[in-house]
């Protein structure tokens, strides 16, 4: 079973290219049971309105999604992820973060946080899910300019926080946590 606090990676600054945000990313680990697999991923998370968005493997590709928070819960292999940068950021803009996720894990996403794999097990998969009632998602490169950049930031940044964690559901520690760092800005 998870351990009932996330832990939590701060990408609060912009960059030219990337909004980031003020809600931390939670990376959840052990959160589903392994062995894993696609079934066993919905029938954790999706009670707590967290819904099936696909099924994705490694993506290389540096994106953000301005309109939806995202979920990857891995249920094989492992990835290392580069988060809050993007391909044209330069030293300085931006160091990013870089984490590791394994089978088992949850790693949450808020609205406007760079993601992309740096590397993958050849056998890396996780389910994508998204909050209940959220549009579906945009896929942003982190190459716009600046108006446009200044647009998806005010986008992700009027994304609500949702009323549940998809972990722990109603009460789980994502409400929580995102609303005090939304209070503290």
């Amino acid at each position: 079973m998870p351990t009932s606090q996330p832990e939590q990676h701060h990408l609060r600054n912009a960059t030219p290219h990337v909004p980031n945000s003020p809600l931390p990313v939670l990376i959840y680990r052990s959160a589903i049971p392994i062995p894993a697999n696609p079934a066993l991923v919905c029938s954790t998370i999706e009670p707590h309105h967290w819904l099936k968005g696909g099924i994705f493997k490694h993506y290389p590709t540096h994106h953000f999604h301005s309109v939806t928070h995202e979920c990857y819960a891995v249920f094989k292999g492992r990835s290392k992820l580069l988060l809050g940068r993007g391909p044209l950021d330069v030293d300085g803009d931006s160091d990013g973060l870089v984490v590791e996720v394994a089978e088992g894990d949850a790693i949450v996403l808020p609205a406007g946080v760079a993601h992309c794999c740096l590397e993958s097990s050849p056998d890396y998969e996780y389910v994508g899910l998204y909050p209940e009632g959220s549009p579906h998602w945009d896929n942003n490169f982190c190459k716009a300019g600046g108006e446009e950049t200044m647009e998806k930031t005010r986008n992700a940044r009027a994304v609500p926080v949702p009323g549940s964690d998809p972990v722990f559901g109603v009460g789980g520690p994502l409400v929580g946590i995102w609303k005090e760092a939304l209070g503290s800005r």
